[in-house]
This record gives C-alpha cells, structure tokens and sequence, in this order.
C-alpha cells in the first residue's frame, strides 16, 4: 500500500509540475463590443501608454459566419480602423475613430525630422508606411512611405525602440522574394525618420512554397543587444504547423541568432514581449489550440529562459481569437489586450486583461 501512494503521490506530483499555472485576479474588462460586429487584431495596430493613459488600435468589421473557417468577418463590407483609449489604466476605454487612415491612398513626404524625445510621440508602422502622433494619437501625421530594402513589399507592425531625438530602431517583416510573407528585419532611422536603413535580416529566407517569419516583439536587453519573439510558420515533416521563435541580437541588430529551446506551438498567434524590471520580461500570445485563450511566460534572465505557462483566461470559444499587446501600469500591473468571444457570441470583442504576472496559482 505504502509503495502505491508512492507511486500516485510522484504520478500526481509529475503530473502537475506539466500544468500551467492560473494567474491569480485577473480583471476581464471589454474595451469594445457591438452586436453584429468583427473587432479584431490590435497587434496590427500597436499600443502606446503614458503612464495610465492607454491607447490600442483594432479593426472594427462586420461579423458574418465564415462557412470555409476562416475570420469570421465580413470581406464585401468595409471595415473601419478605430483606436480606444483608456485614462484609468485600462478599467474603462472609450472608443475614438481613427483620423489617420482617411487619407490612406495619399502619400506624403516627410521633410523635417521627427523629434522623438518628445514625451506625447507615438509611432505606427502599417505595411509600408508610417504615421505620427506628438499629441499621445489624438492626430496623426502621415502616412510616410518606408523603403522595402529590395521586396516587393514591405509587412509593417508596429514594434520599434526610441533610442534618441532622431533615432528610431524599428522590427517588421519584408515580403519574401515571390512576393509571399515573409522575413523578419530590423531597420533603423538617425535622422528624425526621414530615412530608413537596413540593419539586418533577422532569419534567414524561409522556403517560397510555404513558410513564413511575422510580426516581431522585441525589447532592448542593453545598449547593443535585443532580443525578439518573431510568429512563425512552416512545413514540418510535411504538416503546416504555427509556432513563436526567440532571436537575439548582440550588435545593435546587425546579426541574430534563434534561441532554439525557447519555441512555443501555439498554433498560429503573434506574441507581445513587456519588461517588468532590470532582468524579468513577460511574454504574451494567443492559443489557437484547445483551451484556447490568452497565455504568458516569465523569464528572470531577460529572454535567456522561459518558465512555466501561465493562463491569464481559458475561457475562449474558437480559435480565432488573440493577437495581444500589453502595457506595464505604474503600479505595476500589466493590461493585455486581444481580440476575442465567449460561448455564445456571435462577435469578436476587443477585451483586456488586468493582471499581476508575479501572482499565480501553482
């Protein structure tokens, strides 16, 4: 008998060191949600804060029931780009529509430099263009024409690091060769973003039939070092599959090498990469996979290790879901934000989680 307990005690002990952790009060607020509508997709927008002031972009479309499986929205009717605000750290949002896609087709060019020490700047990559705000994205100037550095085309997210007045050190994906997404890089402007320079690609060519590296999230580790979550998609052993890689680089994004044991199978979602103090980053993503929800990693050696899986909600229900970004609040919590549904939504709703990534349940 003595043996058995044994046995189930070291059974059950193996077994629950394989669990992810709950992070404990967690606060699911809505940022926005209508009946009948598709919100989705804030990390092909940004978030930006100044202190508890919080702004996220997102897509606001028509739901409509996909029958193939894909987004359930609707692609015969427009969709508009808003932005929500939040001046309580993330409690309550109030919803604003973006001035800075209206004249989308009209290219301007920039002529004088961009002070980026200014405290209210904001910057948003989208494609192969780019906008700015001084005012905290109450207007925006723009869009400006970014290089594709020889690519057909040029994938923008927003994910850069101020580094000067005139410095901007900025991490996006170039269409491949064939015109297919696509290849991770990291570009740089010195003089206030008038002109951009290549800096590095950060992963080699994935193959032109299929696969793909995204939608970079990167930090600073110090002055010549950065590391970034990149999403990625393949072949492997003849099966599509979906998956974040961890890159490095040591010289100020010239060269960049994977973190090979730090990959994460989510099944297809970009991550979002947050430093909470000197040493400790949090690492944000979508689960495209049963439980589907919103799940995060703590690494204590700025990106060297990853630990255990923490669950921020599970309660999801489809995979189409996810697409994070997340801000630190002076306080010291962390509001994610994605897009997602519950059991009997017919929508996508754009939701934020408040939560303290230093208090799970284990």
């Amino acid at each position: 008998m003595r043996i058995l307990l044994l046995t189930l005690t070291c059974a059950l002990t193996c077994f629950t060191a394989t669990l992810s952790a709950q992070t404990r009060d967690v606060k699911n607020v809505v940022v926005f949600e209508q009946e009948g509508r598709f919100a989705g997709w804030p990390a092909n927008f940004g978030i930006w804060n100044w202190g508890n002031e919080i702004l996220v972009g997102f897509t606001d479309g028509a739901y409509l029931k996909n029958p193939k499986g894909g987004h359930d929205i609707s692609r015969d009717e427009p969709s508009v780009t808003r932005q929500a605000r939040s001046l309580d750290g993330g409690e309550t949002w109030t919803i604003e529509e973006k001035n800075w896609l209206h004249n989308q087709d009209e290219m301007h060019e920039l002529t004088e430099p961009v002070d980026f020490s200014n405290p209210d700047i904001a910057l948003n990559l989208k494609g192969d263009r780019i906008y700015y705000s001084v005012d905290r994205g109450k207007s925006w100037a723009g869009p400006y024409a970014l290089p594709t550095f020889g690519r057909p085309s040029l994938l923008s997210r927003t994910d850069y690091i101020i580094e000067g007045p005139r410095q901007v050190t900025a991490f996006t994906a170039a269409s491949k060769e064939n015109g297919r997404e696509g290849q991770p890089l990291c570009m740089r402007t010195t003089d206030g973003g008038l002109t951009w320079d290549l800096v590095g690609w950060i992963m080699e060519e994935p193959p032109q039939d299929y696969g793909y590296g995204i939608m970079p999230a990167t930090v600073a580790l110090n002055d010549n070092a950065y590391l970034s979550i990149i999403r990625r998609g393949g072949r492997i052993d003849g099966d599509k599959q979906w998956w974040l890689e961890t890159f490095l680089s040591p010289d100020k994004g010239k060269s960049w090498y994977e973190l090979k044991d730090e990959t994460i199978n989510n099944s297809g979602n970009p991550a979002t990469l947050t430093r909470l103090d000197e040493s400790t980053l949090v690492m944000a993503y979508g689960v495209r996979q049963a439980p589907y929800g919103i799940r995060a990693k703590l690494s204590n050696d700025n990106g060297q290790t990853w630990g255990r899986e923490l669950i921020v909600r599970d309660d999801a229900a489809s995979w189409d879901i996810g697409y994070p970004r997340t801000v630190k609040r002076p306080d010291g919590k962390l509001v994610t934000i994605y897009y997602y549904h519950t059991e009997g939504q017919a929508f996508r709703f754009i939701g934020a989680s408040i939560w303290d990534p230093m208090n799970v349940w284990y």
